[in-house]
């Protein structure tokens, strides 16, 4: 069959068809499944149906949540979807997740270090080697105790758990530059930040992001964990507030919505990495 050749490639609308069938697959089998239980029983709240979570989205994204002081004068749309439930939660995670994220970058140039030079990757190597392998949600309790419970628990969460990572794969890309070009480059003149920072950073640099990226996940399901532990706003934290309720209507399209998000970092670093080094091929 032609479906198992490695020479054959699909036509595009094939292919088309084809990347899609998993995604109407399972949404046809969640609606088929969530129509025979509400058959069975009418207040089932394990499997919402579509209209339950369109309902519950809507009010999510227009409604302030419980406990939130209501404006009593009128107000437009937009005001009323700036002070939602959705977007109240929406902007408190991202602004930890993207200082988490640029807390990054400098993990990239330690890495980027202590390849580079000798003395430094003595120094740090061996330690980050070691801490890489800690469990960083077991550390969960000793940054409470240490730093609170406020938000700079839940950012150093996030670094102390990818961070290492991102060290280590700096480390081996940085290593993984041919040495010609480094003995070329001080041939010519260069000096050791010049080699270090115009021909080693500028060629490692579209693979860190593709590594940023694939961490990305992990970023949020630290995040998630510092949210659904200690925390007064955030998706992670309404999320499981909703989960003591049953609120499955709400927390499968607040899931979505998270996926959704993520898809969109990911697209977006993607793209920008496409425009800033387009000389780039993994």
């Amino acid at each position: 069959m032609s479906f198992f050749r490695i020479d054959t490639q699909p036509a595009r609308i094939p292919a088309w068809v084809l990347s899609w069938f998993l995604f109407a697959a399972g949404i046809t089998a969640y609606f088929y499944a969530a129509e025979q239980r509400h058959r069975e029983n009418p207040d089932d709240r394990v499997m919402p149906t579509v209209t339950q979570m369109v309902r519950a989205f809507q009010d999510a994204a227009a409604k302030p949540a419980e406990g939130q002081e209501v404006q009593e004068a009128p107000q437009s749309l937009i005001q009323r979807v700036r002070g939602s439930m959705l977007a109240t939660d929406t902007l408190a995670t991202a602004r930890r997740f993207l200082i988490s994220v640029a807390l990054l970058f400098p993990a990239v140039l330690l890495g980027l270090h202590m390849a580079m030079f000798p003395y430094m990757g003595a120094f740090f190597l061996r330690f980050f080697q070691f801490f890489d392998k800690i469990v960083a949600l077991s550390l969960l309790p000793i940054l409470f105790i240490a730093f609170g419970i406020d938000e700079l628990s839940k950012i150093m969460l996030i670094v102390i758990g990818v961070a290492p990572t991102i060290i280590l794969d700096t480390v081996n890309l940085t290593k993984s530059v041919p040495r010609e070009q480094i003995v070329k480059g001080f041939t010519l003149g260069a000096g050791d930040f010049a080699i270090t920072y115009r021909i080693v950073l500028k060629q490692i640099f579209p693979r860190v992001l593709n590594s940023i990226r694939l961490n990305l996940k992990a970023v949020m399901l630290f995040l998630f964990a510092g949210e659904m532990i200690a925390s007064t706003d955030g998706l992670a934290y309404r999320i499981a507030l909703l989960r003591r309720h049953m609120g499955m209507d709400t927390i499968l399209p607040y899931a979505l919505w998270v996926a959704l998000l993520l898809f969109a970092v990911d697209l977006g670093m993607s793209t920008l990495n496409k425009k800033l080094h387009p000389w780039f091929q993994e």
